[in-house]
């Protein structure tokens, strides 16, 4: 039986720090809190020591690039990320299909549809692209409601006030698994039910496989696949696209299905390839809209590239 972490005075001045901003953010029309996250994002964020990795990254990625264009594609990097800090407590508000100004829509719902209807458990998979705490959100809205992992804020009672504000945009109580072999098993056994699960697999993972991302050996967390191949679930994918201050849209698929006569481990490999490919085609085509502030691939990568 995990201890609850014990609440200490600076969690409680975090926490009053955290309920305060957010009811500013509240406060305001939400394409006026995403243009004031946005701005504050993109005059602060590239000072940063961490626009570093961001720099070393796209040297990596997107080695034809001049100078110039990655100092623009990092602003937009941190443009997107105070967007979508600034619009978290909107979400829930949002309408679909709105003339102009903030709300949400989709492409390829059929997908989405199709798969409900079969009533076996759907992964659901994107990255850190768009607005991505806007996929929960869409997705449920179209009968298929999934659970996802999520790394624990250090602050108690901040992790307890996002999960909240995601269990308010969307409109049900999904449960969150945190990141690890706990969460793992909780996830595998909440699938075995006939649930669905969402995965945001563009982030390393040391205990992962190695496959290619942007031409470069990554180390790829295989849930996603490894979760399909032992159900027989299909993936379904899809990114979040930016259009405007909260102006959010959801463009689905691909959507892969594991082969059963397959041998297992190289269906996973195939499978986990498959996704980091539908990630890299995602960020190519809007650079700006990725999280290009972790490093993404082996740390003697980075080393080689600085000698």
């Amino acid at each position: 039986m995990s201890e609850t972490p014990a609440i200490t005075l600076l969690h409680r001045a975090e926490y009053a720090l955290a309920r305060i901003l957010l009811a500013g953010l509240s406060s305001l029309p939400p394409a006026t809190a995403s243009n004031l996250g946005g701005w504050l994002a993109r005059k602060i964020g590239p000072r940063l020591p961490v626009s570093g990795v961001a720099h070393a990254n796209l040297a990596l990625a997107l080695p034809r690039t001049s100078e110039v264009e990655r100092d623009r594609i990092v602003r937009d990097c941190w443009e997107n990320l105070g967007r979508t800090v600034a619009e978290f407590p909107h979400l829930s508000h949002l309408k679909r299909d709105t003339a102009t100004g903030p709300g949400w829509s989709i492409g390829n719902s059929q997908i989405l549809e199709q798969a409900a209807a079969t009533k076996r458990p759907v992964i659901f998979f994107s990255g850190h692209i768009g607005n991505w705490e806007m996929l929960p959100p869409i997705v449920a809205r179209h009968g298929l409601p999934f659970a996802s992992f999520y790394r624990a804020a250090g602050n108690p009672l901040i992790d307890r006030l996002i999960i909240d504000l995601r269990a308010r945009a969307m409109g049900c109580d999904a449960p969150m698994f945190a990141k690890g072999a706990k969460g793992a098993r909780l996830a595998l056994r909440h699938l075995s039910l006939g649930h669905h699960l969402g995965i945001l697999g563009d982030q390393k993972m040391n205990d992962g496989i190695e496959c290619r991302f942007f031409g470069l050996p990554a180390m790829t967390a295989s849930a996603a696949a490894v979760f399909a191949v032992k159900y027989n679930c299909v993936i379904v994918t899809g990114r979040i696209i930016r259009r405007g201050p909260a102006r959010l849209h959801l463009e689905v698929g691909p959507v892969l299905s594991p082969d059963p006569e397959a041998p297992r481990q190289l269906e996973i490999g195939s499978l986990t390839q498959q996704l980091n490919d539908c990630l890299e085609r995602w960020i190519r085509d809007i650079p700006g809209s990725w999280l290009w502030l972790h490093r993404r691939w082996p740390k003697e990568i980075y080393t080689r590239t600085k000698s």
